[in-house]
């Protein structure tokens, strides 16, 4: 697993989500799961709460990517999430966060879990990057530059 177009789908992309809060994200984020995966979103939401409990996932820049694992899934999946307002995340640099990531690991996929997350981590990173994502005109858009491939429409 190299490429984020390994961990999402198109349904799992949405741009222009509100959430007033994390707590109010984190039940988003689980619906979203829920829609692309077939997963129990009232699950992924109290899986990714528990893990926030340990420390914040927002790592500067106004990125976040809050992770869980979960029984039964059979590989990593990931939400893609652009904010239409930044919220708290109570990120390592005190900036609020619009860009968001998240990834459901499958329980015991120790090696595969951080595999991704930091796969995740080096794209987002990138200043470049994570501005366009900021400036993709549509949900099509960010799919395709999440997905690595070329589109008009993406700038």
């Amino acid at each position: 697993m190299t490429e984020l177009s390994d961990l999402l789908t198109p349904e799992a992309v949405l741009a222009g989500m509100a959430a007033a809060n994390k707590k109010t994200l984190f039940q988003q984020l689980g619906a979203a799961a829920a829609n692309a995966y077939d997963l129990d979103a009232k699950l992924v939401t109290e899986c990714l709460a528990a893990r926030e409990k340990l420390g914040s996932t927002g790592f500067g820049s106004g990125i976040a990517i809050p992770h869980a694992k979960l029984d039964g899934l059979r590989h990593v999946v990931g939400v893609f999430v652009r904010l239409a307002q930044p919220v708290d995340f109570a990120a390592v640099d005190d900036l609020p966060v619009d860009l968001v990531f998240m990834l459901l690991s499958p329980t015991g996929a120790g090696a595969e879990h951080l595999k991704a997350l930091a796969c995740v981590s080096r794209k987002l990173r990138d200043r470049n990057f994570a501005a366009k994502l900021r400036g993709a005109g549509s949900t099509d858009a960010l799919f395709a530059l999440l997905a690595g491939v070329e589109t008009r429409d993406a700038a």
